[in-house]
């Protein structure tokens, strides 16, 4: 009944529909990245969330939040900063620019398939938080930190779109790597900003990382008090400068 509606949907929206499936089929397929971004944030949740702290206590809702947002990064970051480059390398963007498919179709796919991973990464380290670390939040609670995760990967997904068109195929994992760790680590999402150096916390909110957690510590009830509109101000910003930055790039590419 599904195909049936597909195909006879609009050509555009099949369109859509089409680059969506096959740009999540292509990320399935590839262990190499599928793998890691479904498996490092639980496995790490459970390591320093339940079993190093004892599945008790704010830590167990603290390292939810956090660790949904350092889960959401790596499918913005790398699935849209890796694949971009390589199939700017390969010339596949210019033969997407020969079909007669919408523009922003390919863009729309990708941005689904991180928001479907960042989806499945938050309903994942939920299910351990309640099962394994004694998490007590509320289905509100809940539903908020998942909206939060989804469309927190956007700002991620502007940053890899831009690394994508300046970076090349073989180049573009390791700037992201050394961009992702690191963020992670200052932005608070290992540990509390308060047990790092002072000058860390200063620091803290030049990274849009921070700004996300800040939201998603909101909803848990253990943000710094900070002006939550003033973060997510700072996320749509952030979100809007690389994706024009991205595309001035793929204009002249």
């Amino acid at each position: 009944m599904n195909s049936i509606a597909i195909d006879s949907a609009p050509p555009s929206l099949r369109c859509y529909w089409l680059e969506a499936r096959s740009e999540f089929l292509r990320v399935l397929r590839a262990p190499a990245f599928a793998v890691p971004t479904l498996a490092f944030p639980p496995m790490f949740y459970l390591l320093f969330g339940v079993l190093l702290n004892g599945g008790h206590g704010k830590a167990t809702s603290y390292l939810l939040a956090t660790y949904g947002v350092f889960g959401v990064m790596a499918p913005g970051l790398f699935g849209f900063g890796v694949a971009m480059a390589l199939d700017r390398e390969r010339g596949f963007l210019a033969l997407k620019r020969a079909m007669p498919t919408p523009p922003a179709a390919m863009l729309l796919a990708k941005m689904a398939m991180a928001m479907i991973f960042a989806a499945m990464i938050s309903i994942i380290l939920a299910a351990l938080a309640l099962t394994f670390g004694h998490v007590t939040l509320s289905p509100l609670q809940l539903a908020e930190l998942f909206a939060v995760n989804v469309l927190g990967v956007l700002p991620f997904c502007a940053i890899g779109l831009y690394i994508g068109t300046v970076a090349s195929g073989q180049a573009a994992p390791a700037v992201i790597n050394l961009l992702y760790l690191p963020m992670a680590f200052l932005a608070g999402l290992w540990m509390p900003l308060s047990m790092l150096p002072a000058l860390f916390a200063k620091l803290a909110p030049v990274w849009p990382a921070y700004h996300l957690a800040q939201v998603a510590l909101a909803v848990v009830g253990l943000d710094d008090g900070g002006s939550l509109v003033a973060h997510v101000l700072v996320l749509a910003a952030v979100s809007a400068l690389f994706f024009g930055l991205a595309r001035r790039r793929l204009a002249r590419a």
